[in-house]
């Protein structure tokens, strides 16, 4: 069994940086695509980022493109996902994913940015 643990997240004003962090424990994450969704309350999850087991291949939604950066340590069995130029329609709590809808969950994070 695999158990995802995350931290970070927070408050952080428009323009501002935030890095969430997503440690696996248990099992390695490494043969697992790992990922980031997010979620605003009332509204259906939302992909954001993914990186390939490699760590070679990384893919990301749209409006996030370019600001957002996913990576992974497997030394560390830990996953990251950078927010920089952060806008309000950010705010929503993210959440760490392995190995898809029927895999492993973190217990999410809530991302906030003021305007």
């Amino acid at each position: 069994q695999i158990q995802l643990v995350q931290s970070g997240g927070g408050l952080v004003q428009a323009g501002g940086s935030l890095r969430l962090s997503c440690a696996a424990s248990g099992r390695t994450v490494s043969p697992y695509t790992m990922g980031w969704i997010r979620q605003v309350l009332g509204k259906e999850r939302e992909f954001v980022a993914a990186v390939s087991w490699t760590g070679a291949t990384a893919y990301y939604e749209d409006s996030v493109k370019g600001r957002f950066t996913i990576s992974r340590d497997s030394a560390k069995n830990t996953v990251y996902l950078q927010m920089n130029g952060l806008k309000p329609e950010d705010t929503a709590v993210y959440y760490c994913n392995g190995g898809g809808a029927t895999g492993y969950w973190g217990q999410g994070t809530q991302v906030t940015v003021s305007s």
